[in-house]
């Protein structure tokens, strides 16, 4: 699908050039030729693309190896920013800064060292809105997948992007020509737009301000880049599910389709639950009915259906039925094999349990979700995946026929309850940087110790912080005086707490309890056996980390 990938990847750069995404950008690429020489734009819109391409495909994987904050690029960006409207304001300024870079200068391109500058500055805090050939880019770059294709689509979309904006910036310039006798109210009206635009970066304006504007690229998106052949061409894996079943002369007794040979357990760590914690693979476990489960011991979704596994465990075991555990880790602390070793002991799974801490089980079967349930026949073929909680019922009917195929014998069924909820309630939510959402209150400063302030009031859903805070990429540390306030629609209010300390919980302004946090994992604050929409305030002691909200 690269054919298809990288034209697709093309115009989708050209879509979102003229889309609200570019407005943030938009002035100081139209003015970009109010000063200097006729191809300076060339020069800002070359280091866009540069800075654009390396950001996308290289940053993250670069700022993880040198153990560097996950926003610095987006800060120096911010801060060079700056520096050019202080020398478009005062001239005086420029001068300091040019005679370091006094060589540009004595070249016939002047300016142009100083253009690719400012368009690099303007490539790491450009902040598209990310449709599939992006997120295709982006989460193959967080794989550290940076083969042909990844590569080819990263340049292409860049390239369209580049074209527009580079007619964009040529067409001002043009425009500003016959304003050349007032160039210098203009250098000034440029640099302080310039800088408000750096000022808008800084509190996240540039979000915010797509925000305001109709999303009118979206017919053009749905014909090209969000269309079936587009999403098809972005896919990064193919689950084992998407594959075509392979046809049998005769019915099987399940009625289940057969997907071919399970993947085996891929870059395991470790092992446990095992005799010696030594490594079970598929063709060991050859005559046997499977389920393998991905699951993270701080997601409330897996933690839920725990109950249901160690139920069909016990009761389906001695007829030939066996589970095995993938823990693949969402945040960095579910890396400990400790921990995972302690969840397991503390929520009784007594399976057998496989640490994923590098994706490769979770990549070799193409999944993308927590909780995710694939049933493996007694031949070692996949016959049928569920993503998510609920259907219990369902996934047992499954494993019974299953275990007809195998010996021609129904075990009886246990009929249990699903307690999955069925109510509305507030989303997960996330705390670090990453993928903080439904915010509320100061602006957030990453990578330090900062002071915030609540608002008087939440929105349904949204959270806010007080206090001191250090915000990070998956989690945010507390310092003095530091709360968090949420507006919740939930029967049970979970958090993802680490570190050692202790939480106050104040339910609609009382005091609920007190919650020691000795551990990272899930701990519960509020219980209420029924629907409510309140707010809650959580007070921390110094020290004590945060990472989700999870709620049931």
């Amino acid at each position: 699908m690269v054919v298809v990938a990288i034209p697709l990847a093309f115009v989708a750069g050209l879509i979102t050039a003229v889309s609200p995404c570019v407005f943030p950008v938009l002035p100081i690429v139209l003015g970009s030729g109010l000063a200097g020489s006729k191809r300076r734009p060339y020069a800002i819109i070359a280091g866009l693309a540069t800075c654009f391409f390396v950001s996308i495909l290289f940053a993250t994987w670069l700022l993880d190896a040198l153990g560097l904050p996950k926003d610095l690029l987006r800060n120096i960006s911010i801060a060079l920013l700056f520096l050019f409207a202080a020398t478009l304001i005062f001239p005086q300024v420029g001068v300091w800064i040019e005679r370091p870079l006094a060589r540009f200068s004595r070249r016939p391109s002047g300016d142009l060292g100083g253009g690719f500058l400012l368009g690099c500055a303007l490539g790491f805090g450009f902040v598209p809105c990310a449709g599939p050939a992006l997120a295709f880019v982006t989460s193959s770059a967080a794989a550290h997948s940076f083969g042909p294709k990844t590569i080819g689509v990263a340049l292409a979309y860049t390239l369209g992007a580049s074209l527009v904006m580079l007619g964009i910036a040529v067409g001002g310039q043009r425009l500003s020509i016959r304003a050349r006798s007032r160039v210098a109210e203009l250098r000034v009206a440029f640099g302080v737009v310039l800088a408000a635009a750096a000022l808008g970066l800084v509190f996240n304006l540039d979000t915010k301000i797509q925000t305001w504007f109709p999303d009118y690229t979206s017919a053009l998106q749905d014909v090209t880049e969000n269309s079936s052949a587009g999403v098809k061409s972005y896919k990064r894996t193919q689950n084992v599910t998407d594959k075509k079943p392979i046809q049998h002369s005769k019915p099987t007794l399940s009625g289940l389709k057969d997907y071919g040979p399970a993947p085996d357990f891929t870059g395991i760590q470790t092992w446990l639950n095992t005799p010696g914690g030594k490594p079970l693979t598929v063709r060991q476990l050859r005559g046997k009915v499977v389920l393998v489960d991905f699951w993270t011991y701080s997601c409330i979704n897996c933690l839920r259906t725990l109950p249901y596994l160690e139920a069909w465990y016990r009761t389906y075991a001695k007829d030939g039925f066996v589970i095995v555990g993938v823990h693949t880790p969402e945040f960095a602390f579910e890396h400990e094999v400790s921990n995972i070793r302690m969840a397991t002991h503390e929520y009784g799974v007594r399976y057998p349990v496989a640490v994923d801490n590098n994706y490769g089980t979770w990549n070799a079967y193409g999944n993308e979700y927590w909780p995710a349930e694939y049933l493996i026949d007694a031949n070692g073929h996949v016959r049928e995946a569920k993503f998510g909680e609920g259907d219990y019922s369902k996934t047992e009917d499954s494993i019974r026929s299953l275990l007809a195929e195998r010996d021609a014998t129904l075990p009886k069924a246990l009929h249990l309850a699903d307690h999955t909820p069925t109510y509305e309630a507030t989303p997960e939510s996330y705390l670090g940087t990453d993928r903080l959402d439904r915010y509320e209150g100061s602006p957030i400063k990453a990578g330090k110790m900062a002071k915030y302030t609540l608002p008087f009031v939440l929105d349904q859903s949204n959270l806010a912080y007080g206090g001191y805070w250090n915000i990070g990429p998956q989690r945010i540390v507390a310092g003095k005086n530091a709360v968090i306030a949420l507006h919740f629609v939930a029967r049970r209010v979970h958090l993802v707490l680490g570190g050692r300390g202790s939480v106050r919980v104040f339910l609609n302004g009382k005091f609920l309890r007190r919650v020691a946090v000795t551990q990272d994992r899930l701990y519960t604050l509020v219980d209420q056996g029924r629907d409510a929409d309140g707010r809650i305030d959580l007070h921390f002691t110094p020290g004590v980390s945060a990472y989700a909200f999870t709620f049931g």
